[in-house]
């Protein structure tokens, strides 16, 4: 049997989704039946300090044999480091992902990709001419469900697709007409690229275009759009819809997305709302029933079938409960399969993952741009510039 493939991960940022990150990377590969990759955490920074990284790897229950560095120029030049995860808020993703680059990491950057298409190329552009690896980490994309989602639609069991529609919402209006944000949260702080369509639209455009896109035959027709947005108070999205018109494919995408308002009221998971995205063909449906970021239930209805007919298919994120996690449920929250499509990508030579590669992040991106123009969302001109500075403060400015 061949031997596994050691992936040794620096992790770029110490916050919420670093955690969850690292803990899942950490998991034994074996209790989601994945014997050809392992992980290992190599190093973490913080940009605040040196014990900030220390706390999160003590946090991650990392090893004692990983590295902390208070800054993130000491991470990208340590050369033990295969590849970085870059976990910072959107507004650093593209001067964070050129610093690594350029000191020859491959990467996977967390969604969205960056925070306009100009800024995506000019990523791809340093990537593909250093031959390094960089993928978007969509990690939604990775799950089993989403793979055998994908080869039903293929392989025509619902027929010809003609319709998709997702949403991803949160309810989080106060009675005054405020959010319960601060407006400094990067959720709706324009400075971090804060809004619902960066943050939460990407996984309702994820759906439509991993089905309507990425399915497609041969050279991808790409579509029109039509938006509509409403601001915060701090100029952020709030409310944004999405249509999306594929003329030659005779197919429309529908992606909406709220601050307001919440895709299942009575709490995530709940089948109460019914389904979160829909995949609809001449022979069927597909629904999925959200959170559609990590969901865990789907459901397959027939046309001609008998009324009421359905069949639900469950799958459950596997738990390592050797790791730290709530009480005894172990860890496991379904990231760790972004990090083995990763792992298989450096053991095999790829520049980028066949599941999301740079096109079709480039063409979501410049979708996203499109909806942005005709709701007149602009961020400040140190986050929306695809000039690299190794010294800008969104790379610590040292």
């Amino acid at each position: 049997m061949a031997s596994k493939y050691t992936c040794r991960w620096g992790i770029l940022a110490t916050g919420g989704i670093a955690t969850t990150f690292t803990k899942d990377m950490l998991t034994n590969p074996a209790t989601r039946d994945v014997h050809d990759v392992h992980h290992v955490l190599t190093a973490a920074a913080s940009s605040s300090s040196k014990s900030r990284a220390e706390a999160f790897i003590k946090d991650v229950d990392g090893p004692s044999t990983a590295k902390a560095y208070g800054s993130y120029h000491e991470l990208v030049k340590d050369p033990h480091v295969d590849i970085i995860y870059v976990a910072t808020p959107h507004s650093h993703h593209f001067q964070n992902t050129m610093l690594a680059l350029e000191h020859g990491k491959h990467v996977l950057c967390e969604k969205a990709f960056t925070v306009n298409a100009e800024q995506a190329k000019k990523l791809v552009e340093t990537a593909r001419k250093k031959k390094l690896f960089l993928m978007e980490a969509v990690w939604t994309r990775y799950f089993p469900l989403s793979i055998k989602i994908r080869e039903l639609v293929k392989s025509g069991a619902i027929g010809k697709v003609h319709r998709v529609t997702a949403d991803l919402s949160i309810a989080t209006a106060n009675e005054d007409g405020g959010l319960k944000f601060p407006d400094s949260s990067r959720m709706v702080n324009m400075d971090l690229a804060g809004g619902a369509l960066l943050d939460l639209g990407i996984y309702s455009l994820t759906w439509v275009y991993q089905i309507l896109y990425h399915c497609q035959e041969g050279k991808r027709e790409r579509p029109t759009i039509l938006a509509a947005v409403q601001k915060y108070k701090t100029g952020a999205d709030e409310l944004t819809s999405v249509l999306l018109n594929w003329p030659g494919q005779n197919t429309q995408g529908f992606a909406s997305t709220s601050l307001r308002v919440a895709t299942q009221p009575d709490g995530e998971g709940s089948p109460a709302a019914g389904p979160a995205a829909r995949i609809q063909g001449t022979k069927g449906e597909i629904q999925v029933f959200g959170p559609i970021y990590r969901p865990q239930l789907y459901r397959v209805i027939k046309v001609g079938g008998k009324r009421g007919d359905v069949e639900d298919v469950h799958c459950p994120i596997p738990k390592d409960k050797e790791r730290k996690g709530k009480g005894d449920e172990g860890v496991g929250h379904g990231m760790f399969w972004e990090a083995d499509e990763a792992a298989r990508c450096l053991r095999d030579g790829k520049l980028e993952s066949d599941t999301l590669n740079w096109e079709e992040s480039i063409a979501i991106m410049e979708a996203m741009d499109e909806v942005r123009k005709q709701g007149g969302l602009v961020y400040p001109e140190l986050i929306e510039t695809a000039v690299y500075d190794e010294k800008s403060p969104l790379n610590g400015g040292q």
